[in-house]
């Protein structure tokens, strides 16, 4: 009898456990993620956007959403889409060309943009004319900086960095307008240290060049700040923090050119010293950042002051201590603002810049360049990958793989 009963509750256990068994199968089947077929899918076309994002998010998957207009598809529809490794690309319909709004802001991507030219950034009061601290204007003070970032922003710029610019990456909103901010000569005054917290990062002088433009960056977030510092061989002139500073540009969204290593007047030295200068710099910079630096020159001086001077080739390439160099653009001293990057009368390797001085509007000073740029300035229609310009500038647009707009 007790055996009958011992092996009745065996049986009992047994189907107890199976039971168990059985539910928690069912219950882990019905946890699962109801998209766990999804997990296949291997042409987005025609989902959403949103359940793109979604499958990305959920797979871990890098996703590159490029967009386009389309008449014929729907706005965040895709249009194709690719899977390589862990990377999603898909290219997405914005919808109808919105050409009145296009029209009602102005839109035009052969417009000019203005490259301004700044040296030294000095915490004291105007000597001259306006924030001019110097008779010529190179030399600006703290605040009248400070009034030259706020003015540009409330005109409707946002800033892009000079290696987009040449690259036709102009990525900024609907209707506004890019700026590229630069820098000669790695004055201390540009990014003038005052020391190391207590954590080791550097502390700038809030009335230096990055000191305010720091500034502004946590004002503004949507300005995108950022610029070119152009260096000589002694670099930012502090030279206990010369390479910390150097570095920590990089980091936080600045860029670094050559200034070449002498800041010699091209027209008064020779073929030889040509190489030595440019070369002899790019050798430094690749020293300290390597591949980190920007293979651009601004001119000292703005010299020579023509591309067929026998020195400019050597500006623009050649052979310093048995590496070869190559030079991508070039910076002129200048005076007004450039052309579009999209435009056939555009040269990167002989680029104007737009003196940042006062002279009570003449003689191409802020105020003169900016009342020109307001009947020609460059207006962005919000996506880099497309070009929108009015249809009588159309025979000044090169040619380019990218999606024309005209209107």
């Amino acid at each position: 009898m007790r055996r009958k009963r011992r092996l009745k509750k065996n049986v009992r256990n047994v189907l107890i456990i199976a039971l168990v068994l059985v539910v928690g199968i069912v219950l882990i089947n019905n946890l699962k993620p109801s998209y766990s077929k999804q997990e296949e899918i291997t042409d987005f076309k025609n989902m959403k956007l949103s359940e793109v994002q979604d499958y990305a998010k959920r797979n871990k998957l890098e996703l590159k959403t490029e967009y386009t207009y389309d008449d014929s598809i729907k706005k965040d529809i895709v249009i194709e889409s690719s899977i390589n490794d862990k990377t999603l690309t898909i290219k997405v319909s914005r919808g109808s060309i919105p050409i009145d709004e296009f029209r009602e802001k102005g839109v035009n991507e052969l417009g000019r943009v203005p490259i301004m030219m700044y040296h030294q950034i000095i915490d004291t009061e105007p000597k001259y004319t306006g924030g001019n601290v110097d008779k010529d204007g190179y030399s600006r003070t703290s605040d009248a900086f400070l009034k030259d970032l706020e003015f540009y922003y409330e005109k409707g710029y946002r800033m892009i960095s000079l290696k987009d610019y040449i690259d036709g990456n102009i990525n900024v909103p609907l209707g506004y307008s890019p700026i590229i901010l630069t820098f000669d000569d790695g004055n201390a005054n540009n990014f003038k240290v005052t020391g190391k917290d207590s954590d080791g990062n550097l502390e700038f002088d809030p009335k230096s060049a990055i000191g305010i433009l720091e500034t502004i960056k946590k004002k503004y977030p949507d300005y995108n700040v950022t610029a070119t510092f152009f260096l000589n061989y002694e670099l930012c002139n502090q030279k206990e923090y010369n390479e910390d500073i150097m570095k920590w540009l990089i980091k936080n969204n600045y860029d670094i050119g050559n200034h070449t290593t002498t800041h010699p007047d091209f027209t008064t030295i020779s073929t030889e010293k040509t190489k030595e200068v440019v070369g002899k710099m790019y050798e430094r910079l690749e020293s300290i950042i390597p591949g980190d630096y920007l293979k651009i020159v601004a001119l000292p001086f703005g010299s020579p002051y023509k591309k067929t001077h026998p020195n400019y080739q050597y500006i623009l390439g050649g052979e310093y201590n048995g590496k070869t160099y190559e030079t991508e653009a070039a910076l002129r001293v200048g005076w007004e603002s450039e052309f579009s990057p999209f435009d056939k009368s555009f040269d990167k390797t002989f680029l104007k810049r737009c003196r940042a001085y006062d002279n009570n509007g003449k003689d191409f000073d802020i105020e003169m360049n900016f009342n020109l740029l307001e009947k020609n300035r460059f207006i962005s229609d919000g996506d880099k990958d497309i070009i929108t310009i009015p249809s009588s500038s159309k025979d000044n647009l090169i040619e380019i793989n990218k999606q024309i707009v005209t209107y």
